[in-house]
């Protein structure tokens, strides 16, 4: 993880289907911050952190991270950053443990046991997902944020899904990244989460 890093959004214009997501849009996140990105349903929440991840190309605007302008090529950004999507995207009938490794292969198993209780899986390593309630299935998913030394971490509708507990757990853990000094992106309809260093408001 980089000693400090920074992201910052210039005037970005992102239209899909001959409708404005946002235009002008700018705002900056450093080490330490945790940026929540509200917005209804179709306000362009997904879209936005597929513009910074360089999943989509914006109409206009300016992206630098850690000093580099990374408009054209996202490279840079791409190997200190790690994105969650809204569909958890885990192997059904993989187990537990073995969609861990599918996304961290390198991971040792210390680390991996470590990881499966903080996340109160590891009375679960065994077994197939298919088999796992859906607030379960969506902790095995973002099994990737007790795992990754990326310092972005980029994640649509992180909360989705989990209950009270899984929602402590998940806070607990971003919380302890931004004080680590990483930074923090999310996006979210709901007013969860208590740390958000601020709001980035986008409007349907």
């Amino acid at each position: 993880m980089q000693s400090f890093a920074s992201l910052t959004i210039s005037d970005l214009w992102i239209e899909r289907a001959e409708r404005d997501l946002c235009k002008g849009l700018s705002f900056s996140v450093q080490s330490g911050d945790v940026v929540r990105i509200l917005g209804e349903n179709g306000a362009g929440k997904s879209s936005l952190l597929k513009v910074i991840v360089g999943a989509l190309s914006p109409e206009e605007g300016r992206i630098a991270y850690s000093g580099e302008d990374v408009t054209l090529d996202r490279s840079i950004l791409q190997q200190d950053a790690l994105y969650i999507g809204h569909s958890v995207g885990v192997k059904q009938r993989l187990s537990v443990a073995e969609n861990i490794r599918w996304y961290c292969p390198d991971v040792c198993t210390n680390v991996l046991h470590e990881a499966l209780k903080s996340l109160e899986l590891i009375d679960y390593m065994d077994t197939p997902v298919k088999k796992l309630s859906a607030g379960q299935t969506r902790r095995v998913a973002l099994a990737r944020l007790w795992l990754s030394q990326k310092t972005l971490w980029l994640l649509d509708e992180p909360f989705a899904s989990l209950d009270v507990k899984g929602v402590e757990l998940l806070e607990e853990r971003i919380q302890q990244h931004a004080l680590a000094g990483g930074m923090v992106i999310l996006t979210s309809h709901q007013n969860l989460l208590s740390l958000a260093s601020r709001d980035v408001m986008l409007l349907p």
